[in-house]
């Protein structure tokens, strides 16, 4: 089998890491995801994920895990709905969550999605996949097409912004889009100062930026603050989902010790005009 060459942008590689912990999870005995578009493309691409190492992986696969729980959430409720990825990376969201109904739209850089389309086609007519970027504008007419109403996922995105980029994205999105829903990861100051300590990091160039100890503060930006979930605090219906040694392990590493588990936040906002 001929090997896909990887060829991203400094952030961009930082795709890989959730990519491969998910390729990871879908080879275990009980895994959590289950996701086994990531295992392909992780024997299909040319690249050393051996360098990967620590409890990141199986952090970003919890992450997801808790993003998913929204997206279900959502297409409950609506089930014709729109969901959009912003920096979508090699993710499968809208190939394990499709519910037959949804309009999904797949957002990234030129980069990410030229290997993207290489590996992960369209899962449908009603997936889309957009080369640009989050702080851009210009598709939003692309996605207010559909009508709503809309649920936008950021997982592992803003946290690479400076504040004033990710307060940019986020009123820019309340200005055209009030009343969708929001869900994107925050990280504290505690998380922050550690990053050069953390395994996966050691083998990237990038480095988170934005720093937020507490989502409630975003309020101002034109944000309603609806969750807010740790990997100690999923929700009820995806701990279930859980095997044992994170549904009790995760909330037990909190007691032990907080600023590790609590400095890094999962949270569903609601869009509202700016103050």
């Amino acid at each position: 089998m001929t090997k896909e060459n990887v060829r991203l942008g400094t952030v961009q590689e930082t795709l890989l890491i959730p990519l491969y912990g998910r390729a990871l999870d879908a080879r275990a005995r009980r895994p959590v995801l289950g996701d086994t578009e990531a295992a392909r493309m992780v024997e299909r691409i040319d690249y050393d994920f051996a360098k990967f190492r620590g409890p990141s992986l199986g952090g970003s696969v919890l992450r997801s895990a808790i993003f998913d729980g929204w997206v279900r959430r959502f297409l409950t409720e609506h089930p014709d709905g729109t969901v959009v990825e912003l920096g979508a990376g090699l993710g499968t969201r809208s190939h394990r969550l499709d519910n037959g109904r949804a309009r999904w739209f797949d957002l990234d850089l030129p980069d990410t999605v030229e290997l993207r389309q290489r590996l992960l086609p369209d899962a449908g007519p009603r997936t889309t996949t957009l080369a640009a970027s989050v702080l851009d504008t210009d598709w939003f007419d692309r996605i207010a097409e559909t009508g709503g109403p809309y649920l936008f996922v950021s997982e592992a995105v803003l946290l690479y912004f400076d504040d004033a980029r990710v307060r940019s994205v986020v009123r820019s999105l309340a200005d055209r889009f009030p009343r969708a829903a929001l869900s994107f990861d925050t990280a504290g100051a505690a998380m922050m100062r550690n990053q050069d300590r953390n395994p996966v990091f050691k083998a990237v160039d990038a480095r988170m930026t934005w720093t937020c100890d507490d989502p409630k503060s975003l309020e101002d930006w034109g944000l309603r603050l609806r969750e807010s979930r740790t990997f100690a605090t999923p929700q009820p219906e995806v701990a279930r989902t859980w095997p044992r040694r994170h549904r009790h392990g995760m909330p037990l590493l909190a007691r032990l010790l907080p600023p590790l588990v609590n400095a890094y936040r999962m949270n569903l906002f609601d869009l509202e005009a700016p103050r």
